[in-house]
């Protein structure tokens, strides 16, 4: 983001993007002096791309600092750049650059979201629980809004959506998916799973999330022991009338009827290579046709006289 100042180009500062008072300069700080954002739901995991940020951070150093804003202890809480903490301590780092900021828990939380919500690859998860963090924030802040909606979004009011837009703005997404992301957290954590490995699609597990914690945890079952799950089969559930008494037997027959019905009729199917021994060569498929129809009406009429 940039702004224009006589003419010329002025980058937005770190400070700037964050939304807070913009000090120069950066501290060294001992990474052991350096705790996570409590519930973070960014992952940070080690695999290819965190190898290659350690690599990175070997050769170059840290180029961008770390934010933190300093605890009661006298030490530093993490708001933005867990996965260069992480990959700091993996490349041997002692101490870390990053830039203190005094900030509120809310403050802190909705900067945290901010920071890391603009990464290339952020899964539906992490998505769920940062949007939820972040409108919690804003609603302790004094601003009204209802995200928990379900798809259906009933009429909402003006705060509402205003608050609900903006997280989505700021996402670079819209508004109406920022309240089906937010449903995400109504999962059980292996259908959640699930989603972020694309084995079942948002929508199917934003519809599953209507569902109680029971039904869930057979439908996550359904799912291991058959390896699949079946839109029609969640939307089967969704209208049932009251699961709350449902036993497993029931639910899974009601996905099982939710199922196309396969055609059981026989098909039989004869090669040109197999037919060539019984016909001239100069038959045409259609005398063959004919042939196969007459000696089919011979059998069936020997087969009633014989019952």
């Amino acid at each position: 983001m940039t702004n224009r100042v006589a003419g010329k180009i002025k980058l937005q500062s770190v400070d700037q993007l964050l939304g807070v008072p913009e000090i120069s300069g950066t501290q060294e700080i001992e990474i052991v002096r350096i705790h996570a954002f409590p519930n973070h739901p960014f992952k940070v995991l080690d695999d290819e791309r965190m190898d290659m940020l350690v690599d990175s951070i070997r050769e170059n150093g840290i180029l961008n600092p770390v934010i933190v804003r300093p605890d009661q202890n006298g030490d530093y809480e993490m708001v933005s750049g867990h996965r260069r903490l992480h990959a700091a301590g993996i490349a041997g780092l002692q101490k870390i650059p990053a830039i203190v900021k005094e900030m509120s828990d809310d403050e802190a939380i909705i900067n945290m979201v901010d920071a890391n919500i603009q990464r290339e690859e952020i899964l539906p998860s992490e998505r769920a629980f940062s949007f939820k963090m972040k409108l919690d924030a804003i609603r302790r802040q004094g601003a009204r809004a209802d995200l928990t909606l379900g798809t259906e979004f009933p009429k909402l009011d003006e705060n509402s959506k205003r608050t609900r837009n903006q997280i989505g703005m700021e996402a670079g997404i819209s508004g109406r998916q920022v309240t089906k992301y937010i449903r995400l957290t109504e999962l059980i954590s292996t259908i959640l799973d699930l989603v972020d490995s694309k084995k079942i699609t948002l929508t199917m597990g934003v519809d599953i999330s209507y569902l109680d914690e029971q039904i869930q945890k057979w439908v996550y079952e359904y799912y291991r022991d058959n390896g699949f799950l079946k839109p029609v089969q969640v939307e089967a559930l969704r209208n049932q009338q009251d699961l709350s008494k449902a036993s497993q037997y029931s639910v899974i027959s009601i996905m099982n009827d939710a199922l196309p019905k396969k055609n059981t009729a026989a098909k039989v199917s004869f090669s040109e290579k197999k037919l060539d021994k019984y016909f001239p060569s100069n038959y045409s498929a259609k005398d063959r046709e004919t042939v196969i129809i007459q000696l089919l009406e011979q059998w069936s009429e020997a087969q009633r006289e014989i019952q």
